[in-house]
């Protein structure tokens, strides 16, 4: 093999060593906790023995430094065994793997970011191959730098088909400088994983699958040392290493045994580390350090991202606030060359493909796989490498909610982008309309939720977007739409915009995207039977201005109607009667879409599901108990 030079005896003998100190560790630090999973960490335990002090460069003053190596637990129930990794390398003291788990320690249950040395949330399993690839990318296509990733995954989360999804992603763009490593210890939590011990058909897989497949006996250092070496030498496909494993290696009368998973070994386990201390030849500091990084990851900037020039469009002039994104973010990469775009191959509808058409090189088609698109782009936004906007229709991110629910335990800063909301968007049907996604992305913590009705405030809410700390999700909208706001607008996170008002208002109307014009209209409408109505614009649905929405209510005597384009459930009349709630005397009539709706033209469909200006007016009547 090229350039490959087997590591000396006692460097063998040293990692061995290692692996079985950070099993003794992943022991006590259960035993501490009473909970935890010590066989999961056994079986891996050379492995992180040969990548943490072998193969990764990493620079242990700086654990995200953004030219070393990135690992990625993706079975991250394993993770007391990665904290004593980083701790036998010198980031933190030992004694401190003893509060593994505790309420005041940042060492929980599965890895999180509290931890400076973890870029990403791990444990739902499935999603660890998408992150890893995302960084990837970024390392290979626009950072063009030497660090590599690494990603962990159990047997068991191989039957997740995101896994599948990311595998063929990476092997798409020949990521060469990822290398997965399949811990195939044969058991899962409640029985035997459905391959077991069969390595053949996991090498056929991946070798299918384009991966310079390697099968290595796990508990094997040699073994490791030059499969890794290997994954570092192939060019133009990544490597799968799969490792035959056993979980609980080396523990007596536990090994390769059912019913031990998630458990510490109890009264077992002081005999273990006695029996695992016999194996270890060095028992002082170690002769062996973690190799240095190449230094060659640009430093980047990405805040104080702004559009390249401001909106430019005519009052009343029609433009659907989806193509107003597509505008806006080529706009902001123009000015910044770290925003990148991913799309699952709805950019020509979605307008993501305006950015791709100016920087082909910062567009990232991650095809119909939303669970790994979504992945792709934590992992693309790790170590602050870019900025990415990810977008498809609104309907399809529901696929990606663990992904994104992930991302903000991963404190990552990914923006979503949903067209094709609602019943407006017409003929497609049900299984197009996203009506779910206010309330899914409202639920996030700490996310920001954007539901921009016309071009302008679309603009301003991608450059808004770019800035903003947590997930964002901007709703944009399949019709045109009449641009009502001047281009010299100011637009800010939890204002709204008051579009429509006289002193002898009598009602607030409450709409956004499509509804807002449908309020518009009604507004025009009760004019004409003397009664005035307010109309509102709130912009942002999460954080709503609950400030004007009070303000404005009390305003028109406590009379509101809310209309929106989504389901009842977690949209913006359920926002809206959060703001109100603790308030006395204001009454809000709430219009949304009830049941599951259907196919036909967009302005039928409004009126059929009660979204229509009639339909509001009538609502207007009711609060204001009169007849219209």
């Amino acid at each position: 093999m090229v350039n490959y030079h087997k590591p000396e005896s006692k460097t063998v003998q040293e990692l061995r060593d290692i692996a079985h100190r950070l099993r003794i560790h992943s022991i006590t630090s259960t035993q501490a906790s009473k909970s935890g999973h010590p066989t999961s960490c056994s079986s891996i335990a050379e492995i992180m023995s040969v990548l943490f002090f072998n193969t990764m460069r990493y620079k242990l003053s700086e654990p995200r430094n953004p030219s070393s190596d990135r690992l990625i637990l993706s079975k991250g129930h394993a993770c007391p065994i990665l904290y004593a990794a980083w701790a036998e390398a010198g980031l933190f003291p030992i004694e401190d793997l003893n509060n593994l788990r505790k309420f005041d320690s940042d060492l929980e249950g599965h890895p999180t970011p509290r931890l400076n040395f973890i870029d990403v949330g791990t444990g739902s399993l499935g999603q660890g191959v998408a992150v890893a690839a995302g960084m990837a990318y970024i390392g290979k296509y626009l950072d063009k730098a030497s660090y590599r990733t690494y990603a962990i995954v159990g047997d068991g989360e191989s039957a997740e088909g995101s896994i599948w999804e990311s595998l063929h992603f990476a092997s798409h763009y020949n990521l060469d400088n990822l290398c997965v490593i399949f811990d195939v210890n044969r058991l899962g939590q409640s029985e035997a994983t459905s391959l077991q011990h069969n390595m053949e058909v996991y090498r056929k897989r991946l070798d299918a699958f384009g991966f310079n497949a390697i099968v290595v006996d796990g508990h094997d250092v040699e073994e490791l040392c030059k499969a890794f070496h290997e994954a570092s030498v192939t060019k133009d496909k990544p490597t799968a290493i799969i490792a035959k494993t056993f979980k609980g290696k080396f523990f007596p009368n536990i090994e390769d045994l059912d019913n031990w998973h998630g458990k510490p070994l109890g009264e077992h386990a002081d005999a273990v580390i006695k029996h695992l201390n016999g194996f270890i030849h060095n028992k002082g500091p170690l002769q062996i350090a973690p190799p240095k990084p190449v230094e060659d990851a640009v430093k980047v900037q990405i805040a104080n991202i702004r559009l390249a020039t401001p909106p430019e469009y005519k009052l009343g002039e029609q433009v659907a606030t989806r193509l107003a994104y597509g505008t806006a973010l080529a706009k902001i990469a123009t000015n910044n060359g770290r925003v990148i775009a991913l799309d699952g191959d709805t950019k020509n509808s979605t307008y993501s493909d305006k950015l791709k058409k100016a920087f082909p090189d910062r567009y990232i088609e991650c095809f119909i796989a939303e669970q790994n698109l979504a992945g792709v782009a934590i992992g693309a936004a790790c170590r602050g490498r870019t900025v990415a906007f990810v977008s498809t229709f609104a309907t399809f991110f529901s696929r990606a909610f663990d992904q994104i629910r992930m991302g903000a335990i991963s404190q990552t800063n990914v923006n979503f982008v949903g067209s094709h909301c609602g019943v407006s968007i017409g003929e497609d049907g049900p299984s197009q309309m996203g009506l779910e996604d206010i309330a899914m992305f409202r639920t996030i913590p700490g996310s920001t939720v954007f539901y921009p009705s016309d071009a302008v405030s679309t603009e301003r809410a991608v450059e808004l977007a770019a800035n903003t700390q947590g997930i964002c999700f901007i709703r944009t909208s399949r019709p045109n739409t009449a641009v009502i706001y001047s281009n010299t607008q100011k637009f800010e996170v939890g204002k709204a915009h008051v579009v429509r008002q006289s002193d002898n208002d009598t009602v607030l109307l409450i709409g956004a995207g499509i509804t807002l014009y449908e309020a518009l209209a009604a507004a025009a409408e009760l004019e004409k039977s003397g009664v005035h109505a307010r109309v509102l614009d709130p912009f942002t649905i999460k954080p709503l201005d609950e400030a004007a929405v009070i303000a404005n209510a009390k305003a028109v005597g406590g009379r509101v109607v809310v209309v929106e384009d989504h389901y009842k459930e977690g949209g913006l009349g359920e926002a809206v009667l959060h703001a109100v709630a603790e308030q006395p005397r204001i009454v809000v009539k709430h219009l949304a879409v009830q049941k599951v709706p259907r196919s036909g033209p967009p302005t039928v469909l409004i009126d059929q599901f009660g979204l229509s200006a009639r339909h509001i007016v009538k609502a207007a009547g009711d609060v204001l108990q009169i007849q219209i």
